[in-house]
Formats: C-alpha cells, sequence, structure tokens
C-alpha cells in the first residue's frame, strides 16, 4: 500500500481503533525524529498479542525503510517479528488479499537481509530479534518467540528448570 493511497486511515493498529502510521514511517524514513518513530509505532501497531491490518501495512515500508538506511537495527526486526507473530497466533485480523504479496515478500526480503546482518551482528538485543525474525519465517513460531520474548537471564532460568526435569 502507497504511502499517499488514503485507505491508510481506515485501517486499525494494535489498540483495535483506526491509527495512520505514515507520519511515524516518513519520519523513519527521512531520519527525523527516529526515537519518537519508532517509540509510536511500537506503541500503535502492537498491543499486548493484538495487532491489526495497520501493523500489516506498516511491514514493507518497514524493510524498504531499514534497507534504504542501510543500518542494521534492532527496531525492524523486533516490530516485524511481534506482528507476525501475533497474526500467527489467530486471535487477530487476517492479513488482507490486498496486502499478502507485499507483507510476503517484505518477510522474505527481511530474512535474507537478517542472513547477512546476523554475520557482523555485536548487540545482543539486535541478535535476538534476528533470530526471531528467521526462525518465525522458517515456521519456527515458538523459538521465534523465545528468542523475542526473554532476555538472556530468563532464558538461562527457563532452560536450568529444564535440564532439572
Amino acid at each position: 500500500m502507497n504511502l499517499d493511497d488514503p485507505g491508510w486511515t481506515g485501517l486499525q493498529g494494535g489498540y483495535r481503533i483506526p491509527y495512520d502510521p505514515r507520519k511515524a514511517l516518513r519520519a523513519l524514513e527521512r531520519g527525523k525524529d527516529v526515537a519518537v518513530a519508532w517509540q509510536e509505532l511500537w506503541k500503535e501497531l502492537h498491543h499486548q498479542g493484538d495487532v491489526g491490518e495497520a501493523s500489516y501495512a506498516a511491514v514493507p515500508h518497514l524493510v524498504r525503510i531499514h534497507v534504504a538506511r542501510g543500518v542494521a537495527d534492532a527496531n525492524t526486526y523486533g516490530l516485524v517479528a511481534i506482528i507476525e507473530e501475533a497474526r500467527l497466533r489467530g486471535r487477530n485480523p487476517e492479513l488482507p488479499a490486498n496486502l499478502r504479496k507485499a507483507y510476503e515478500a517484505a518477510w522474505r526480503q527481511l530474512m535474507d537481509i537478517g542472513l547477512t546482518e546476523l554475520r557482523t551482528a555485536e548487540d545482543a538485543t539486535l541478535v535476538c530479534c534476528i533470530i526471531s525474525v528467521l526462525a518465525i519465517g522458517k515456521g519456527q513460531l515458538n523459538l521465534g518467540r523465545f528468542a523475542i520474548f526473554f532476555p538472556e537471564d530468563e532464558r538461562d532460568e527457563i532452560l536450568t528448570k529444564a535440564e532439572a526435569l
């Protein structure tokens, strides 16, 4: 969906109310108020496991902007992973047919980029977010959820308890 398309105004975000992410997406694109834009997108596109059509429509733009900026950003991987995880959990709207092709292409592209960026990634959050995208994209939803939702200390605790069984 083009950023000039008036259809954005009728799409719902994570709160199940209309949310138009174009202002925040354009801010990311311009590199202006990037932290504020990410904060807004994280808050509005996903809320307590809920996503909406605006969330799905934003994914291709998040990936496009990630590529254009040329900087590995955990926000892109993390938010896209969480949107897909929520979509796959089954309690959210279906991916609309008119968004499917662009959404799926963006996912394939982000997985390809993730394979490349993982080679040099040093930041633990970035590594976890890339791994989450790769796992979810390969059909390993629980592995992806584990990578995105649990920090290292909680993963250690879970594994320690599992080893004790």
